[in-house]
């Protein structure tokens, strides 16, 4: 935006082995950039692939490792063979002998326009607690702050096991509050990459080369916000002993009673220990959550005092309702969510049924407050009782059904404000201290259509519940329009009485016994799937989702049932096997989880109940490209199996035990997850009517994304749920071609290397090639002077320099470049001399270089913000006869024999 209209901004990419510039990418006033400024296309005789750890190219958007050849690759470097070798690597997609690529180092994606996107340098990637962080990604944010001229972060280990992140600046005479920049960086990253430390430096310290010197960046005084004016000490013997937990695992000599854990420089792990301690000292087992809920020693301590035990373990059977009814695990936890976004829809499920025919409204109204009179979980809203979240179940609720005509409108009008109602009431917002938690709404779209447009909140129900709703409406129809009894069998317990007893049964050895199964089996699992997005992260985790389709062949699913039956696996493990494999390229991690629901109705009396019983499962994947996908699906097949058997731990509980790193700004364990729907369908045969269930209107997303599958009469088909923030539609459609050409490759070659089996599409087998099509014809023979001099006699008054209020044209810089060469000539400058220049940008650094190559010679550059200790070297090393320079910085020089 504040480019001038009319200019050009360059920006330039390359490392010096392919001289200098490998790509460029081109920047006029008005041009847009999303994350970054692509680095972009590869100049004229040059080339650039994205290749995977396999030296296999990788399609659009998928992040590899950036390599460059062309015409100005180096020959390797001067008497390193071994790094030659290593840097230097023979070229997999040339014929010509001999042809090397120069592996860079560095991360990048091509983007679809056929630009490359800079994503980092792979040896500043650094892990802490488990997450992968890119420094420059860190940097970035902090340049963001108002005031910063420089920043570096560093991942610091100034005490063993304890690696922590630390952002070094220099503000010139700004003041920066660290506690404000701390703020900014909150908003915009994730928490685990929030430095524990800031650091503020009048320069950055330099090495004799003139970079930056890491190693001198001094240690930071983690100890010095405990220190602070503010000082309180604790009043109780439950404040001292935490304050001394917080102080022994912090490693320092005092905490405040309003000293914040994760500001003194506490992270997840740490917190685990004041965890362990807490339980040592109080004899009570705090969820790790707590102490990121009230992470000073005051909100603490009054955590503690309202924590209780677990009881002992009932028999599935009806509980007496006068006592305080729990949450379950799964919906204390949507619970917690709701109270830090209140009404959020983020959780809805909605469903949505077109009837055709003639319907009686007054009988499809009673049909459902009959329903919500059956099922208790229905009626029921949420507490706060000594604390604790607890159920409370309304002896009688009425359930409204508006009745919204549209007959008044033209056709395309109409269906265009039915879809509005179906995303109006998808987004209905329940308040779940109140209830009802499910709301209906009914359009009449003519005298004989009309849709019923019905949502719930998860909290109370799941996608098996629709099936039992979609049931017992079609009685309860026939019922209430004239026909026989609803024949419906009485209801065992209700969903409170399971939640009561998956509490008392979840609990002792039962408990112990499952967890060291989950505890073992994701033991050391990458806590985060580093997929590529299209934008930034945000800081906090969002919702918003969008949806796009997707189709595998009948031919593609059949293989993928033969291949299921003949491995002794089922289609979903197939379907997951090859998923996890696609997440492995794109994420180009080899331990890949994903998550899964699973009905969770193993006991016969859940089977008719509504309610929120759905399970998660973790699906733990370790991939090597030099397995067959037939081995990789046997241990799959396994892996699925036994997480099957160990299936009764409830997801919320296995987070709530197990402890994962904390990162807000994703969901823990996970952040992809595949569905396979085999929930019994909720087929209605209603008196005069025929019914179709309509696709829900779908606007959220609670993962990164998700994969939904259904079987049908023409193979599995579905669609991706994803996060708006993260991904474009564009992206996720090319993600599931690219799911579709892998599952094919495994399917027809399921004995071959996973390696070499690729995900490219036929177009971007035929695209790839042709971004690297560069090829240029040109003088090989021609001198830089050379061709400099036909450029002046082309167009002698044209700018060529440009610099502050100078501008200089082609024949001035021609004369004065033959004025300063014939100086140089008659100083004893011969053809293959060297010329050292010293000089800031300016049209006088311009003129001295074209001066040098006119001469025959080559120039030594020095850079002004050298150490003398540098500027010997170089003059010593170089033995440059003449050194070209202005004279106010002729005192700073070191003692040297050329000419000045």
């Amino acid at each position: 935006s504040r480019l001038p209209e009319g200019h050009v901004l360059v920006n330039g990419y390359g490392p010096t082995e392919n001289t200098t510039f490998s790509a460029t990418h081109s920047l006029r006033h008005g041009d847009e950039v999303s994350r970054s400024v692509p680095i972009g296309a590869p100049l004229s005789n040059s080339s650039s692939f994205v290749l995977d750890s396999g030296f296999q190219p990788l399609p659009p958007g998928v992040p590899g490792e950036l390599f460059v050849g062309g015409d100005g690759l180096a020959w390797g470097y001067l008497n390193r063979a071994d790094l030659t070798a290593e840097r230097f690597v023979p070229h997999p997609f040339s014929s010509s002998p001999g042809a090397r690529l120069y592996r860079t180092g560095d991360k990048a994606r091509w983007l679809a326009d056929g630009t490359l996107e800079f994503l980092g340098r792979n040896d500043f990637q650094v892990k802490i607690r488990g997450f992968r962080i890119e420094l420059g990604e860190v940097e970035a944010a902090l340049r963001l702050f108002t005031g910063i001229q420089e920043a570096v972060v560093l991942a610091r280990e100034d005490v063993p096991g304890d690696k922590r992140l630390v952002a070094y600046f220099t503000s010139g005479d700004s003041s920066v509050d660290p506690t404000s920049l701390k703020a900014f960086l909150q908003q915009r990253l994730p928490e685990y990459m929030v430095p524990s430390a800031f650091v503020s430096l009048t320069a950055f310290p330099l090495s004799a080369n003139g970079k930056l010197d890491r190693k001198a960046l001094p240690a930071p005084d983690f100890a010095s916000a405990s220190s602070a004016d503010d000082f309180v000490e604790p009043s109780t013997p439950a404040q001292a002993r935490l304050a001394s937990i917080f102080a022994d695992v912090l490693g320092l000599e005092r905490v405040s009673l309003h000293g914040d854990f994760f500001e003194l420089g506490g992270h997840s792990l740490l917190a685990t220990q004041v965890v362990s301690r807490i339980r040592s000292a109080f004899s009570v087992e705090l969820p790790l959550g707590e102490l990121f809920a009230a992470p000073t020693v005051a909100l603490l301590a009054q955590r503690l005092e309202q924590h209780g035990s677990a009881s002992r373990q009932p028999p599935l059977v009806p509980v007496d309702r006068s006592q305080p009814l729990p949450l379950s695990f799964a919906q204390q936890r949507l619970w917690f969510l709701d109270q830090l976004q209140p009404g959020s829809s983020t959780y809805n499920i909605p469903w949505a049924l077109k009837l055709s025919g003639s319907l009686d409204v007054s009988a499809l109204h009673q049909s459902l407050n009959a329903l919500l009179a059956r099922h208790e979980v229905l009626r029921t809203h949420f507490a706060v009782h000594d604390g604790q979240p607890v159920q409370v179940i309304r002896p009688d609720v009425q359930l409204e059904l508006p009745v919204i005509d549209l007959r008044g409108l033209e056709p395309v009008a109409r269906e265009a404000e039915a879809q509005a109602l179906m995303r109006q009431e998808a987004q209905h917002s329940f308040n779940l201290a109140q209830g009802p938690l499910v709301h209906a709404t009914l359009v009449r779209m003519s005298d004989a259509e009309h849709l019923l447009l019905v949502t719930a909140h998860h909290i109370i129900s799941d996608g098996w519940s629709i099936s039992v709703i979609a049931r017992e409406i079609a009685a309860f129809y026939r019922q209430f329009s004239g026909g026989e009894a609803a024949q419906l069998a009485p209801l065992p317990i209700q969903y409170a009485d399971f939640s009561v007893w998956q509490r008392q049964w979840l609990h002792g050895d039962v408990l112990a016994s499952e967890l060291n199964w989950w505890r073992q089996q994701l033991a050391g699992a990458s806590s985060a799937l580093e997929l590529p997005t299209d934008r930034p992260r945000p800081a906090i985790q969002t919702y918003g989702g969008a949806v796009v389709p997707v189709a595998l062949s009948k031919h593609l699913s059949a293989q993928v049932k033969e291949l299921a039956q003949r491995e002794g696996a089922t289609p979903f493990m197939v379907l997951l096997a090859s998923f996890q494999l696609l997440l492995s390229r794109y994420s180009g991690q080899d331990d890949v989880s994903v998550g899964s629901p699973v009905a969770n109705r193993n006991r016969s009396e859940t089977e008719g109940l509504i309610g929120f019983f759905v399970n998660t499962l973790v699906f733990r994947s370790r991939l090597d490209g030099r397995q067959s996908f037939r081995e990789l699906l046997g241990q799959v097949r396994l892996n699925t199996l036994a997480a099957y058997e160990h299936q009764d731990i409830p997801f919320e509980k296995l987070v709530e035990e197990l402890q994962p790193q904390r990162d807000l700004s994703r969901s823990p364990l996970f952040q992809v997850t595949l569905t396979l729907q085999n929930a019994p369908e909720g087929a209605l045969t209603l008196p005069g009517l025929s019914l179709d269930a309509l696709p829900p209107s779908i606007e959220t997303s609670k993962y990164d994304f998700s994969l939904l599958l259904d079987e049908g009469s023409e193979g599995f088909s579905g669609i991706i749920n994803y996060n708006t923030d993260l991904f474009d539609a564009a992206s996720m459609e090319r993600l599931a071609r690219h799911y579709a050409v892998l599952l094919d490759g495994l399917l027809t070659s399921p004995d071959r290397q996973l390696g070499f089996v690729s995900m490219l599409t036929p177009s971007e087998k035929q695209l790839l090639p042709s971004w690297n099509g560069t090829q240029s014809a040109y003088s090989r023979d021609a001198s830089i002077h050379s061709l400099f001099s036909q450029q002046v006699a082309r167009s002698p008054e044209a700018v060529a320099v440009v610099s502050g209020d100078e501008a200089v044209t082609y024949s001035q810089l021609d004369a004065r470049s033959n004025q300063l060469a014939h100086h140089l000539r008659a100083l004893g400058v011969l053809p293959g001399s060297r010329v050292a220049v010293r000089l800031d940008r300016s049209a006088d650094l311009i003129v001295s270089l074209v001066a040098v190559l006119k001469t025959g010679a080559s120039y030594v550059p020095l850079d002004k913000a050298w150490p003398s200790e540098r500027l010997s070297f170089v003059l010593r090393e170089s033995a440059a006869g003449v050194l070209v320079s202005h004279s106010d910085v002729a005192d700073d020089l070191p003692a040297f024999g050329a000419v000045l």
